[in-house]
């Protein structure tokens, strides 16, 4: 009995024992989780929502207009300055008041100044050395004139003196000058007048003057038409502005036509960047014209401005007739690109009204009657006729006298 006891005492101890290391064992070889042995579980990651990308918003395209007026000769014969002579002086004004509304409201406004305004001190003189009062200038800044030529062959009448003497008197007025300038550093100047975000630079050159020699050491004193000088100065007025004016002093006096000098240059300056060509010197009016580039692009030219002001022979009644040429200028800017159209060109012919010799006043052609000029009727329909013979889209202006 006593053995038997024993037996089972020792079996159960036996089994407890090996249930005691089962559990010992299940416990140490649990599944490890995460890679660390018995660490808790890392909680589950949670995703963001992206976000969705924003756009990049458009360029908005950037209009910039401005109204560019362009005027021919301002030749200055003596009947003119004699009927603007008041006491020790000279008073222009009533020559321009029916036309300075028209001249004002542009944004620019263009004059070939013909006759130099040396003033009294080198001389009032005629033709064919003509130096003209600076009270003119006066006039031209106050019916709203801002950049004037001097290139053209009159430029030298009253040699460098004279020159240097108009130079300051428009300085002194506070209208922009080209075309003669009083030193290298002063053409190497471009100018450049900037106007509603829409910059315009405006170059000028004369065929010659009348055979007076121009200084062999002050070549900078009158701009000559010559390419390679035109190529170098056209190119960097484009680098310096928008627009590019070309004021081209060259022709045949009383042709009604351009020649084909003419248009050489002007195609040349249209192909080394010159957006608008502005011609004058023939005294009569020329017709206007697109100059298409090799790349399809177009420059607008007039290849005569006629006189604006002048007292030629009165038995040519194409030398009294002039006009004032509107161009729209669009500068259109879309991120980094800019383009810029010349647009709308239109044209009012003028007449220079007279009476015997004075009473100079420059008036609408539309305004002359059969009265004042006989055959009116039909000289002013072939003007305009001619005019828009290459342009047909040029609107002519006939305003009617209130």
């Amino acid at each position: 009995m006593l053995r038997v006891v024993k037996s089972s005492r020792k079996c159960m101890l036996v089994v407890l024992l090996i249930a005691v290391i089962s559990i010992v064992g299940a416990c140490t070889s649990a599944p490890k989780e995460n890679g660390q042995s018995g660490a808790r579980p890392a909680p589950a990651e949670t995703t963001q929502p992206t976000a969705a990308p924003i756009p990049t918003p458009s360029p908005v395209p950037i209009t910039s207009k401005i109204t560019l007026t362009a005027v021919g000769d301002v030749l200055l014969h003596k009947a003119v300055y004699r009927d603007a002579a008041q006491g020790d002086g000279y008073n222009f004004d009533p020559m321009f008041d029916v036309v300075k509304p028209y001249l004002e409201k542009a944004d620019i406004t263009f004059a070939n100044s013909e006759s130099i305004i040396a003033g009294k001190e080198i001389g009032i003189s005629d033709y064919p050395m003509f130096g003209s009062p600076i009270e003119i200038g006066e006039t031209l800044k106050s019916v709203g004139v801002d950049v004037v030529s001097m290139a053209n062959n009159h430029a030298m009448d009253k040699r460098e003196k004279g020159v240097r003497a108009a130079i300051n008197n428009w300085k002194q007025i506070g209208v922009t000058y080209t075309g003669a300038y009083e030193s290298q550093e002063d053409r190497d100047h471009i100018r450049v007048i900037e106007k509603n975000g829409v910059k315009v630079a405006f170059v000028s050159y004369t065929y010659g003057t009348n055979g007076i020699p121009i200084p062999e050491d002050k070549p900078y004193l009158v701009a000559l038409l010559d390419k390679e000088t035109m190529s170098k100065e056209i190119r960097k007025a484009k680098e310096l502005a928008d627009v590019v004016v070309v004021s081209c002093h060259f022709g045949v006096e009383y042709q009604l036509v351009p020649n084909e000098e003419q248009k050489d240059w002007a195609t040349f300056a249209a192909n080394e960047g010159a957006d608008i060509i502005l011609g004058h010197h023939p005294h009569v009016l020329q017709p206007v014209d697109w100059i298409t580039r090799a790349d399809g692009s177009k420059a607008f030219v007039i290849y005569s401005l006629g006189n604006f002001i002048a007292a030629q022979e009165l038995q040519e009644p194409y030398r009294y007739i002039g006009g004032i040429l509107n161009l729209e200028i669009e500068k259109v800017q879309l991120g980094d690109k800019v383009t810029i159209e010349v647009k709308n060109p239109s044209f009012m012919p003028t007449y220079i009204d007279h009476q015997k010799w004075g009473k100079y006043q420059i008036v609408p052609l539309s305004y002359v009657t059969e009265q004042k000029l006989p055959g009116i009727g039909k000289l002013k329909p072939a003007i305009e006729e001619r005019m828009k013979q290459w342009m047909p889209e040029l609107q002519i202006e006939n305003p009617t006298k209130s």
